[in-house]
């Protein structure tokens, strides 16, 4: 028999997009395909098939995808039966110019035909044809779609599509349209099936994460899903991303003071701490507003840890302008920030704004803040030494825990922790096993624990990992089947939210 033919999935963006990967994965392996190992993002690692699920959202995505499209040229030159695929964000704005920048493309599909890939590869291989079909509407929500998850223990779960806001740096809303919500009993019935297999923590994903039940009218829909997922048994940590603050009401907050599973933290986009700016960029809510959600959140929750998205940069900023924004920092005390310098997106009202900030500044401005906003986060991580901490382990944390005996893993407050472990391996934790650990030390970006963990719970998440790493693994793919690794714990930016 035949070995199957063999997919790679390639992504770029937010976690929108890791979640649509995981749907991209199920999809091919319904299929039939399987998933290539020694995966490479730069090689493709010799797969059959190769998609790449793009971002829009800043100017660098296109040059890493058309760079890395050339070099998949070569290598489908000494592969003929390799297959391309280009989907997301990009494939939503581009189109036609994929194909003529890279005409050895097979597929291009949008964000909202993620269903449509497998055929559309079958298409083009017994046409010899390129295929290329980008739909303006939502075919089917992608969590109705089979699933090949990147962890066992935890999982993103998509609660609403799109955006209605209209920030005038975002070519988010023109490429995943208008909010599309999922009901409640639907999200509710995929996050207790996860929970079944073995999953103990999930993340709430929507482009504007609180307005959800707009389409439905509820404004209060967000704040009843969190406090339904307290009552769901097993579900150990609960997470979302990413709110947007002119939706963000008091009644969430609540919910999350009062649930349990639900952490003490909220990833804010403050894109900007002045006033003017956040006008220019039609942000529905002002600095002061802003921080006063902040003060809101931690008087509930004094343990909060907050995150937040920053643009230096945008067209029109003056040096007051910017100074306004450090500022912000250090009054809203922030425990780590995505801070990103502005470019040009074809398609949205900032790319023809006058006063276009020369990149010189801009580059001396971004790393005036990305030292204020270390400082600030190291200042609030120094306060944790000597402190216990809970830890829940994961898979894919810590790049040097291997040549330093350590576990890395995320406290309640999604803080990354670095732990000391026992040299025997049948005393160290799984990933997805919750323990105690005494905080040593602490870095800008990150908690040490020099002492060996406490209090080591052995639980489902952990042996969902260890029966998908160590046992054999099961036939066919559902919705929801748990594999090996976890989602990224921080929010990215999406120039959303």
């Amino acid at each position: 028999m035949a070995d199957p033919r063999t997919y790679h999935v390639i992504t770029y963006g937010c976690q929108m997009n890791v979640h649509d990967s995981e749907r991209i994965s199920g999809l091919l392996e319904e299929a039939g395909l399987a998933r290539a190992e020694g995966r490479s993002e730069a090689l493709g690692a010799g797969a059959d098939v190769v998609v790449f699920n793009t971002c829009a959202v800043r100017e660098n995505a296109d040059n890493r995808l058309y760079g890395n499209l050339g070099h998949m040229a070569r290598i489908k030159a000494e592969h003929p039966g390799l297959q391309i695929a280009v989907g997301g964000c990009m494939a939503q704005k581009d189109r036609d110019v994929i194909l003529r920048k890279a005409p050895w493309v097979d597929v291009v599909f949008g964000t909202h035909n993620v269903g449509s890939l497998p055929t559309l590869l079958e298409r083009a291989r017994v046409e010899r044809e390129a295929q290329i079909e980008i739909k303006e509407a939502l075919e089917t929500f992608p969590s109705n779609l089979p699933s090949r998850r990147e962890s066992p223990y935890s999982a993103w779960v998509s609660i609403s599509v799109g955006c209605n806001n209209t920030c005038t740096f975002c070519i988010v809303p023109a490429l995943r349209g208008r909010e599309a919500d999922r009901r409640p009993g639907d999200i509710l019935a995929e996050i207790e099936m996860l929970v079944d297999q073995g999953v103990q923590e999930i993340t709430l994903l929507g482009q504007n994460v609180n307005a959800y039940g707009v389409e439905f009218g509820d404004r209060q829909a967000f704040a009843k899903l969190l406090r339904a997922c307290g009552t769901i048994d097993g579900l150990e940590r609960v997470r979302f991303t990413s709110p947007h603050p002119k939706d963000f009401t008091d009644d969430v907050i609540d919910a999350m003071a009062d649930t349990p599973n639900v952490m003490p933290q909220l990833h804010m986009p403050l894109q900007s701490g002045s006033d003017r700016i956040l006008k220019a960029m039609r942000r529905s809510y002002r600095s002061e507003r802003f921080l006063g959600i902040l003060d809101r959140v931690r008087l509930a929750m004094p343990e909060a840890a907050i995150t937040t998205d920053i643009i230096v940069g945008f067209p029109g900023e003056t040096e007051e302008d910017f100074l306004a924004t450090m500022d912000v920092v250090r009054r809203a005390r922030f425990s780590a920030a995505f801070t990103f310098q502005y470019s040009i997106r074809p398609g949205t009202p900032a790319a023809t704004m006058p006063d276009q900030v020369p990149k010189a500044v801009t580059q001396e401005r971004y790393e005036r803040l990305v030292d204020l906003v270390n400082e600030v986060a190291w200042e609030e991580n120094r306060r944790f030494a000597g402190q216990d901490v809970e830890v829940m382990f994961a898979t894919g944390e810590g790049r040097k825990d291997a040549e330093t005996n350590r576990m890395s893993g995320r406290a309640r407050d999604n803080r990354l922790v670095h732990v000391a472990v026992p040299e025997d391996p049948a005393l160290r934790p799984r990933p997805g096993d919750i323990a105690t650990v005494r905080v040593t030390h602490a870095a800008p970006h990150h908690l040490n624990s020099d002492e060996l963990p406490r209090n080591l719970r052995r639980t489902r998440g952990g042996d969902a990992w260890e029966a998908a790493t160590l046992g054999p693994r099961p036939v066919g793919v559902g919705l929801g089947l748990p594999t090996v690794g976890r989602p990224d714990p921080l929010p990215a930016a999406t120039g959303c939210g």
